[in-house]
């Protein structure tokens, strides 16, 4: 059972994760970026945890994923300023690479530090929601920072090639399918995560960066922040809805409600940002 339920989790978490890169292509960054960033391997991963890890061990995981987009949002800001500092004379290949690596050296070293953080709260009686709470507040005012003034984010005018799109399935299942595992071992912090992973964030910066160049991806960073911590909130309904309602109708309430309570509205925030930007640049 165990491992059905983690290869059902990773399975649909690839699927989900081949579409964001297509949304961002099709509908420019503002727009795909929020779009894109709807709650969706999320809802793999928790019910793959809720199965393998029990209700407590649910919760902890849980209470992690707000923090742990501040991490991705952390991550995209690495991709939103540091192109633009690295020298001229690198070709956009080098600049990718030196850009994804350090990216991920600062999504790792922030990612550990959180863990222990985390650990030390829940050791001096701070609760599960407490701490995600925080940590959407967080994510939220670092999201609406990097909006406030939104690079162009125009559609892209190339496709993604089928092979960009096949490879960054595969790495969100591996992703999410190693979340799933972990939690089933007994590692719930480690295993929320693992569960945010940036694994589509990454991929859709390196897909739509060879496809496009810079200039969608790096539009689309901002948007992507703000439209992430829509999963920051379905963690914080579902640790209440996945228990109260079980697995199957708690997913449901907990997606709907992200949607609701924070995706429409940043999707409002976020075209009006885009809005005033265009035009304080056309006087």
């Amino acid at each position: 059972m165990e491992g059905q339920t983690v290869l059902l989790a990773a399975l649909m978490a690839g699927i989900v994760a081949t579409t964001v890169t297509v949304l961002i292509e099709k509908y420019g960054g503002v727009v795909g970026g929020i779009l894109g960033t709807i709650p969706t391997t999320i809802i793999p991963a928790s019910i793959g945890m809720a199965s393998e890890g029990g209700d407590d061990a649910l919760i902890i995981s849980l209470a992690i994923v707000p923090s742990g987009m501040l991490i991705n949002a952390i991550f995209l800001s690495v991709w939103a300023l540091l192109p633009e500092k690295l020298p001229k004379t690198w070709s956009q290949r080098n600049s990718l690479f030196f850009t994804s690596i350090i990216s991920l050296i600062v999504w790792a070293g922030v990612g550990l530090f959180s863990i222990k953080m985390i650990d030390k709260a829940m050791n001096n009686n701070y609760s599960p929601k407490e701490i995600s709470i925080f940590g959407l507040l967080l994510v939220a005012t670092l999201g609406i920072v990097m909006c406030w003034n939104l690079k162009p984010a125009p559609k892209g005018s190339n496709s993604v090639s089928k092979k960009i799109l096949a490879a960054r399935g595969f790495v969100a299942s591996i992703a999410i399918g190693v979340a799933v595992l972990i939690s089933s071992l007994g590692m719930p912090l480690l295993a929320g995560l693992a569960s945010v992973f940036p694994a589509i964030f990454l991929t859709s910066m390196i897909a739509l960066w060879l496809a496009q160049g810079p200039s969608v991806p790096l539009g689309a960073a901002g948007p992507m922040m703000i439209g992430g911590a829509s999963v920051a909130m379905y963690s914080i309904i579902a640790m209440w809805s996945l228990i109260e309602y079980g697995l199957f109708v708690g997913s449901i309430i907990a997606w709907i409600g992200s949607i609701v309570l924070w995706s429409i509205p940043s999707f409002a925030f976020v075209n009006w940002r885009a809005k005033v930007t265009m035009s304080n640049e056309n006087y």
